[in-house]
């Protein structure tokens, strides 16, 4: 129960908010209870291949992307050769990761990998205003491919990986998997949405997210 009270609330209102309380409390130890099945994941497949991308400066190593600790957080980003423009939903979830790269780089090490040429990847950013994500470009890789960003067909997928260096091995420890979950029936995958904050805030508003609003590249 909470000693919270705000001016004018009824007592219905209290009551409805102390039982939705208990369901958040209940979420709370959910979502604790599944980071650490997911901390306890036993070691993952050794990465294919030293993949070589390119990135502002150049040619980098898959390898090379360890610089802060021993994890590296992927995300593969819909914006193909073929596309003629990047992934709206894509765009609005780095526009919120690049805010707090900074601070997650004080910890792990983080990338965002897209199929189109580096120049194409680089412009968007600049015209985006993005300034601390680390971009990558698969364009002459299997990455997308052996990593599920991509389908057999070559169409792009949004797809968030983890992986973990020890002894100088990489290994494949996670992978947002909902993505390709059956799910509910109607129910969107969400697979990253408890990394995203437009969806969260969202969510505590009596609109909520709604079933047909989704963001664009421009309003």
């Amino acid at each position: 129960m909470s000693n919270v009270r705000f001016p004018n609330e009824t007592a219905a209102y209290r009551a409805a908010r102390e039982q939705l309380l208990e369901e958040e409390t209940a979420l709370r130890k959910q979502v604790e209870k599944v980071a650490a099945l997911r901390r306890r994941l036993p070691a993952g497949g050794e990465v294919k291949e030293d993949y070589v991308f390119d990135d502002e400066d150049g040619e980098v190593r898959f390898s090379e992307l360890f610089l802060t600790g021993n994890s590296l957080v992927a995300y593969s980003y819909m914006f193909g050769p073929k596309m003629k423009a990047p992934c709206p939903m894509c765009t609005a979830f780095l526009d919120a990761l690049d805010g707090n790269a900074l601070h997650i780089g004080q910890r792990v090490n983080l990338v965002v990998i897209a199929r189109s040429p580096i120049e194409r990847i680089l412009k968007f950013a600049h015209e985006r205003g993005w300034k601390n994500l680390h971009l990558l470009s698969s364009a002459n890789n299997t990455y997308n491919r052996d990593y599920h960003g991509e389908d057999e067909k070559g169409s792009q997928v949004p797809m968030l990986n983890v992986f973990t260096k020890k002894g100088g091995v990489i290994r494949h420890f996670y992978a947002t998997e909902l993505a390709f979950g059956s799910g509910d029936e109607g129910q969107d995958p969400r697979h990253i949405d408890p990394m995203w904050p437009l969806w969260n805030v969202l969510d505590v508003t009596p609109e909520g997210r709604g079933t047909d609003w989704y963001p664009k590249l421009s309003y």
